[in-house]
């Protein structure tokens, strides 16, 4: 972690795809145990940002910290050893398997059993595989699953497969959870859980997260801290309320004329 108390900090980030700039040095920091927002209209870079944030593409330029190490360029398991979790704007499960199964795969890099106790089956590997289950039930429950150890990702409802994703997230045992759009395809009563669910990430597991999202509700009952990019650049950074009345936001979001008055 930084001195200032940030669990992640990226400084002069670019990426470029051919001739075009996608995000254009942008200087970002996430504060620890808090809720940081990423926001832009669509186009503004926000994905590819969390793309070189997590691995999946590398930068052009630039420099990722996080809890104090350079992970610039580092593949995704790497990153994802170190303390950071994911979910995707179009939901990611294993369709067939069951909640629980979905859960223990996002384990899997931090249990010890190697592939002889596996195959053998050693009373050190039974143990821990008795308590990595124990461990997916208590997330599946936390995430508003319970009872629901056993459905298959593909026949639960919308908004339990986006708490299933989180809880897989949950698996890696995360210092920071990235949420790409999460609340895109719910409804309102949906969408309002989850806001209450991502509070609770932070009261209650110590989590800090970091949020893409297009609901404005959802960005400004949640955060601590939001910042906006427009056309891969930074071009504010504040509260939620700030920001909601910044100028430079209003007009990227609904032209110049929402500013003049025209």
């Amino acid at each position: 972690m930084s001195e200032n108390g940030d669990l992640l900090v990226a400084t002069a980030l670019r990426k470029e795809f051919g001739g075009l700039v996608a995000v254009n040095s942008v200087d970002f920091t996430v504060p620890v145990r808090q809720v940081t927002s990423l926001i832009g209209p669509n186009g503004a870079g926000k994905t590819t940002f969390f793309n070189m944030l997590t691995g999946v593409y590398k930068p052009t330029s630039g420099r990722i910290v996080f809890d104090g190490g350079d992970v610039t360029g580092k593949p995704p398991h790497a990153i994802t050893n170190r303390g950071v979790g994911r979910t995707f704007q179009n939901i990611r499960l294993f369709r067939e398997m069951t909640a629980l199964e979905n859960v223990l795969v996002g384990m899997h890099g931090h249990l010890k059993g190697g592939i002889v106790s596996s195959i053998v089956h050693t009373p050190h590997q039974r143990r821990e595989e008795r308590e990595a289950r124990a461990r997916a039930r208590e997330l599946l429950q936390f995430s508003g699953l319970r009872n629901k150890d056993d459905r298959l990702a593909m026949s639960l409802p919308y908004g339990d497969q986006r708490r299933l994703e989180v809880a897989r997230a949950l698996a890696t045992n995360p210092k920071l959870l990235l949420l790409d759009e999460p609340t895109a395809g719910m409804n309102p009563q949906e969408t309002a859980d989850f806001t209450a669910f991502v509070s609770r990430l932070k009261e209650e597991q110590g989590l800090t997260v970091l949020l893409i999202e297009h609901d404005m509700k959802v960005v400004m009952g949640v955060s601590d801290r939001v910042t906006v990019l427009d056309y891969g650049e930074k071009i504010a950074e504040g509260t939620p309320s700030e920001v909601q009345h910044n100028p430079r936001v209003i007009e990227a979001y609904l032209g110049s004329g929402a500013v003049s008055g025209t």
